[in-house]
């Protein structure tokens, strides 16, 4: 069921997301050849925990993952793109890690995702991020009021289909506000002019993420890390929006 927002809640819900990009701010300085990801991982539990807020994934228990997951943020290094369990890894020059972090502050919800090179940067995998980064653009400029979210979903795969990257589709964008994950689901390819009407208070969280060279994803031992099957690097990108009668907002934009 989708649920609309009134333009108090989304300024409410641009509060949350403030806080999860300044934090991702941070960790993107702090993400340096040598640093610990269980230090990522504590960095942010004190942040949540300064601020009174509370984190979306502690005690995650979906039917995807082999639950309660007990980490603040998901950690994902090279291969591993979405849902990384934190772990005992030291970053190493040449890392492409990916930083995703949902939070709730009084009630209200963001969810946001970052990917960055440690150290030194392979331009095979500069090129990866920044298709990640180009296709949430795209999806975020398609996300205006009349069009429906296969215009979103298609946008996004446009631009991976022009960098010649393969699309998985089990895992991708949705809804949220009052809770991580809201109706609609948001595809990350999808035909124009299908699927629900974009309406003004709708607020979805966009995030485009492919492989190099697979769109097949396996599951780690450890029941949350999905990695691409194939061993290729991966990148992700996310950004909360609103839709609203002027088009769209990004939420979670540091102040």
């Amino acid at each position: 069921m989708v649920e609309l927002k009134t333009a108090r809640e989304i300024e409410r819900m641009r509060v949350t997301g403030r806080f999860v990009a300044e934090v991702l701010g941070e960790l993107r300085e702090r993400a340096q050849v040598g640093v610990n990801l269980l230090e990522l991982e504590q960095h942010v539990r004190q942040r949540i925990r300064a601020r009174g807020a509370t984190s979306c994934y502690w005690d995650y228990a979906p039917s995807f993952g082999r639950g309660p997951f007990r980490n603040t943020i998901c950690l994902s290094v090279n291969d591993a793109v979405l849902h990384g369990l934190p772990f005992d890894y030291r970053l190493r020059d040449g890392d492409v890690l990916t930083m995703d972090l949902a939070v709730g502050i009084d009630g209200w919800v963001a969810d946001a995702a970052i990917t960055v090179i440690v150290g030194t940067a392979a331009e095979e995998d500069l090129r990866l991020v920044r298709a990640t980064e180009e296709a949430l653009a795209a999806g975020i400029a398609a996300a205006v009021p009349g069009n429906r979210i296969g215009d979103i979903s298609a946008a996004i795969a446009a631009v991976a289909h022009a960098h010649g990257y393969p699309i998985n589709t089990e895992f991708g964008g949705h809804g949220l506000g009052r809770t991580m994950h809201e109706d609609p689901h948001i595809a990350n390819n999808g035909a124009p002019g299908r699927g629900y009407r974009l309406l003004p208070g709708l607020t979805i969280a966009l995030e485009p993420w492919f492989a190099a060279t697979t769109d097949r994803i396996i599951t780690d031992p450890d029941g949350w890390t999905l990695r691409s099957a194939d061993g290729s690097r991966t990148a992700h990108s996310e950004h909360t929006i609103a839709i609203t009668e002027n088009g769209p907002t990004v939420l979670t934009l540091a102040a």
